[in-house]
């Protein structure tokens, strides 16, 4: 099962469920070098700036980045809370490995492997792909809407990048 979004300003990210496995990847290019890819996801002054659906807020309640660090961070809108927390078991210059669990659903942890290359041209291509428990976990998954997120969070950071602000 592939998804593709489409926007108008932005990239595409390709969503796509891995055939009898319990996996997500998705795919997504940037005008941006790996460095400043990688930057987005652990430095969380940037990270609070781009993550998730338009209109939501974003604070973070704690953020050790590094092999071994921690985070969790909440996402509200109208009143309602998000909050997710996960483990950052490696940070390198090319790959995150990480944890990522939704505190509403704490049994449903995902393993996500975040890999970012060099394109040339100040352009990187990142591949992240999630490992789930199950594949009723990755069809639910594909399911809660997270393209939303996933795209209208990546076009904010499209316009971090633009701004010069990474």
């Amino acid at each position: 099962m592939t998804t593709t979004q489409h926007g108008t300003n932005h990239a595409e990210a390709t969503i796509e469920a891995i055939p009898d496995l319990p996996v997500v990847r998705i795919t997504r290019d940037f005008e941006a070098t790996p460095e400043q890819i990688v930057r987005a996801h652990t430095d969380p002054d940037l990270f609070v700036q781009w993550i998730g659906p338009n209109g939501m807020d974003v604070r973070i309640d704690r953020w050790v980045t590094g092999t071994g660090g921690s985070y969790r961070y909440c996402c509200s809108r109208d009143g309602e809370e998000f909050w997710f927390y996960g483990s950052f078991h490696y940070v390198g210059s090319d790959r995150l490995v990480q944890t990522f669990t939704w505190e509403g659903m704490p049994e449903g942890v995902s393993l996500e492997t975040m890999t970012f290359e060099d394109l040339g041209h100040g352009r990187t291509r990142m591949v992240s792909t999630a490992v789930v428990e199950n594949l009723e976990a990755r069809d639910g998954m594909l399911a809660s809407g997270m393209e939303v997120g996933i795209n209208e969070g990546y076009a904010k950071l499209d316009g971090l990048l633009a701004a010069g602000a990474l």
